[in-house]
């Protein structure tokens, strides 16, 4: 039988190189030549000049972001890469960094120049024409924190047991007050509606008085009363601190994570027990054009609503004051719409195919014929005289006005009307179910914002658009999550998070490049 030579121990005239075993085309080639490009400097600013010499950033750089696009996100997995795949060996001219550099690397020297990196490549796409900057895609996902997945603080558990702790402090000062002598009386109660240290001190030593000066004998009721105020002589200031110290990590947030302080609990469509259950998570929110990520940003709140403004305030950040100059539309779904939404993109000259809630619903025949009578939005509206005309004919003028600041700190003006005579009225039920007359309240610029974004999107360039959106951002996640298995972050805090989807956001990039 014939076989090919084989000789493990056979020496060559001209040893193997690296770069003969690496087909011409491979990624690998892709990711080292766009990152050759990279300015660095910012990179640079995160090096001490004094100690040791560190590996240079560049070759952790395309070893990090490489490691990302082959699914490995591990540090231990990445450092055996670099002794084993001859890929990273390449990459980083045969340098075997531990896992530990490669750990701080990622957590710690990238935090301040990723972001500029990012962009760079997002520039070089452009540049390449990949990418026109006219027209983005924005769309949201929740992606679970590595966190506890049962250990949460609730900022309403907070208020119930401050309430509660309030609520026994006026009880006891009661029964007190009650059984108390008529010196020892106090002629002043203190206010029970916000609880501090200074009332907690003053109330108990008030109480303590009372009761030792009780003209009332040993009862079970006194002794009660007296194992109460020990208590909350003992537990009620360093429950105080432990809840102030909790308020200000939720600062304004309704739960947090007490393994990963900045995360959220949110619902999520899917879960590890399938039942659709409240997870620790972040609103990963980003921008696509032909499924490029041109921008990401992460958040804490669990509603897409309140996340555009911030997120299109880092675009500019990132990619150049001049950048709403190129952008000529934007394109969402109905999480985005609302006023505050709507006259950002205005005041940006960008046009608004955001739809409203009730955008979806207006498309459906059997909707439009259940509410095309009663519904306040067909109400008919005189604009001259500013009253609304209700289905029989009765006039509904305006009441009063209100305002309400929403939590970004914009501020609504909502308008109230109400009919004068709805007694006696034979489509009242049909009508409204309140017992009074029936009012409305209406909110004018949203409307006019909704009547635009209803033209916009009906448009023939609008169906087009809304199409669009399906097939460009929405991929993105899916890609991300089911293809590369990126369900879960790996990495706590906010700051470590947006590096880690960034690199999972360029690698991305990349990957599309090859494609």
């Amino acid at each position: 039988m014939s076989f090919k030579p084989y000789n493990q121990n056979q020496l060559v005239l001209f040893p193997h190189s690296f770069d003969d075993l690496i087909p011409k085309e491979h990624p690998v080639r892709i990711v080292n030549s766009v990152l050759d490009k990279i300015k660095i400097e910012p990179l640079l600013q995160a090096y001490s000049k004094e100690g040791n010499s560190s590996y240079h950033p560049v070759m952790m750089l395309k070893v990090m972001v490489f490691a990302y696009m082959e699914n490995i996100y591990s540090s231990r997995k990445i450092e055996k890469a670099l002794r084993e795949n001859i890929l990273f060996m390449w990459l980083s001219n045969m340098s075997i960094v531990d896992h530990n550099t490669i750990a701080r690397f990622r957590s710690q020297r990238l935090q301040a120049a990723f972001k500029d990196i990012f962009t760079q490549v997002v520039l070089l796409l452009a540049e390449e024409g990949l990418i026109t900057l006219k027209q983005v895609f924005t769309d949201g996902t929740k992606i679970e924190a590595q966190a506890g997945r049962y250990t949460f603080v609730w900022g309403k558990s907070i208020k119930t047991n401050k309430e509660k702790m309030l609520k026994q402090l006026e009880d006891l000062w009661s029964y007190a007050q009650s059984i108390a002598s008529e010196e020892d009386k106090d002629s002043e109660p203190p206010e029970f509606k916000e609880l501090s240290k200074e009332k907690i001190q003053d109330t108990a030593e008030k109480i303590d008085r009372m009761l030792k000066g009780s003209p009332v004998e040993k009862s079970s009721s006194k002794t009660k009363a007296k194992a109460k105020l020990n208590y909350i002589k003992n537990n009620f200031e360093k429950n105080l601190d432990k809840y102030i110290e909790q308020e200000e990590i939720l600062a304004g947030r309704g739960s947090y994570s007490k393994t990963d302080h900045d995360a959220t609990f949110m619902r999520m469509k899917d879960d590890h027990m399938k039942n659709g259950q409240l997870k620790p998570a972040y609103n990963t929110q980003i921008s696509t054009e032909n499924q490029f990520i041109l921008g990401y940003t992460i958040h804490q709140d669990t509603n897409d609503t309140g996340t555009l403004a911030p997120h299109l305030e880092d675009l500019k950040e990132n990619l150049g004051e001049d950048i709403f100059s190129r952008i000529e539309s934007a394109t969402t779904d109905a999480g985005y719409g609302s006023e505050e939404n709507y006259e950002l993109l205005k005041s940006y000259g960008i046009d608004a195919y955001i739809k409203y809630n009730t955008f979806d619903k207006e498309q459906d025949e059997n909707y439009q014929k259940k509410h095309k009578t009663f519904s306040k939005e067909n109400l008919h509206y005189n604009e001259e005289k500013d009253f609304y005309v209700c289905p029989m004919g009765q006039h509904m003028h305006k009441t009063h006005e209100s305002r309400k600041v929403t939590r970004n700190g914009f501020e609504q003006k909502l308008s109230h009307y109400q009919a004068k005579n709805c007694g006696g009225c034979p489509i009242r039920n049909l009508c409204h179910q309140s017992k009074a007359n029936r009012s409305i309240e209406r909110n004018h610029n949203l409307e006019r914002h909704k009547q635009k974004a209803r033209k916009l999107l009906l448009s023939e360039e609008g169906i087009k658009k809304r199409k669009q959106r399906c097939y460009d951002v929405e991929p993105v996640f899916a890609h991300l999550k089911h293809n590369h298995h990126f369900k879960r972050f790996t990495l706590k805090s906010l700051k470590k998070v947006e590096i880690e989807f960034g690199l999972h956001a360029l690698a991305h990039n990349l990957r599309k490049k090859v494609a």
